[in-house]
């Protein structure tokens, strides 16, 4: 049990950092002339997005990474929990 909610937990960290740098990678492509990881299909020249496809996107990530916060939290929670009696898990009744 210990070993899995570890496991989870270093998974979720790793999915947290991953939603971090999406709007890095898309500036960095941007700004090398490409397409915004798929952002604006024609460049940034050509790039014909309303304007709130930037705000929408910030949203997108920022509750994502709510999200995933959220459930790591939980995870270390109940990580700690579980350590401090000893790695045993009670039975349901």
């Amino acid at each position: 049990m210990v070993v899995f909610l570890r496991v989870l937990a270093g998974f979720l960290a790793t999915v947290a950092g991953a939603v971090v740098i999406v709007p890095i990678l898309v500036l960095v492509d941007l700004t090398s002339g490409g397409t915004g990881l798929g952002l604006c299909p024609g460049g940034l020249a050509a790039c014909s997005n309303g304007y709130f496809t930037g705000p929408e996107l910030f949203g997108l990530l920022t509750l994502a990474l709510f999200v995933v916060g959220g459930a790591l939290a939980v995870t270390l929670r109940v990580l700690r929990s579980v350590e401090r009696r000893g790695g045993r898990v009670s039975a349901p009744r």
